[in-house]
């Protein structure tokens, strides 16, 4: 088997994870967790519910730390309070007020950016536009399904045009007309010089990444585009790669 994990080998990645390790109390969660993430790149970060990925992001966030290793983002080793609004986070579960209207909730988030009002009234109707909420900014959260929570914690993630975007399985209950929309923005961003990182299970987003890491078990088992991933393991599809590196077809 090829080793890939030492794919990406530029200078100055966007981020950088070095030999990290995360335990809770006596459990250890992530093993030696090593790779750099390129500037204007979307990293997938492929693996079941429990495998470490959440974990990983939150400390790429600065909302959690490594228990051994460094993380560094745009070279500054994380956490560090001021890097925060170079980052937009939407976590996996939706850090939302319920009695607030989405306006409100976007608009307090917002100000923690210090956005001109001008600016904050742009952004806030372009990213309630690209998640397909506009009729909806009037209405209380706790009246939102959810499934239009998660497109509004997408939003606020959005809104301040940050430099680095980590997203926590943010298509999880969207359905897939509005999830192909949200994949057309994320390119774009992309293009537009936006490093982003995905978590996901879904085998067919995975396929979207332009570098994929595979995580089972707190362990990164490959790293690669996805084509390289498939070809290095003889196989057709992402599902059937993730089960060549986790070592049930063997």
């Amino acid at each position: 088997m090829q080793n890939m994990t030492n794919k990406i080998t530029k200078n100055s990645p966007c981020i950088k994870i070095e030999h990290v390790n995360k335990s809770f109390g006596k459990k250890q969660v992530l093993f030696d967790i090593s790779l750099n993430v390129s500037y204007s790149e979307i990293l997938g970060l492929l693996g079941p519910s429990g495998s470490g990925k959440s974990t990983i992001v939150k400390m790429i966030a600065g909302i959690d730390f490594p228990t051994g290793g460094d993380l560094y983002l745009l070279d500054e080793k994380m956490p560090k309070l001021s890097m925060l609004d170079k980052i937009g986070y939407m976590a996996q579960s939706d850090a939302l007020y319920d009695e607030l209207t989405a306006e409100e909730n976007i608009k307090f988030f917002s100000s923690m950016y210090k956005l001109s009002k001008s600016k904050q009234k742009q952004r806030i109707s372009e990213v309630m536009e690209l998640v397909n909420l506009s009729a909806h900014l009037k209405k209380q959260v706790k009246q939102y399904s959810g499934g239009m929570k998660r497109r509004l914690s997408l939003a606020i993630a959005l809104v301040h045009e940050p430099p680095i975007l980590i997203l926590d399985e943010p298509t999880v209950g969207i359905d897939p007309v509005l999830r192909k929309s949200i994949w057309e923005e994320l390119y774009k961003l992309k293009n537009n010089g936006t490093t982003i990182i995905i978590t996901t299970h879904v085998m067919d987003e995975a396929d979207k990444c332009n570098t994929l890491g595979m995580i089972r078990n707190g362990k990164l088992i490959a790293i690669g585009s996805p084509d390289e991933i498939k070809l290095a393991s003889g196989s057709n599809t992402i599902e059937e790669a993730f089960l060549y590196y986790g070592g049930e077809s063997k």
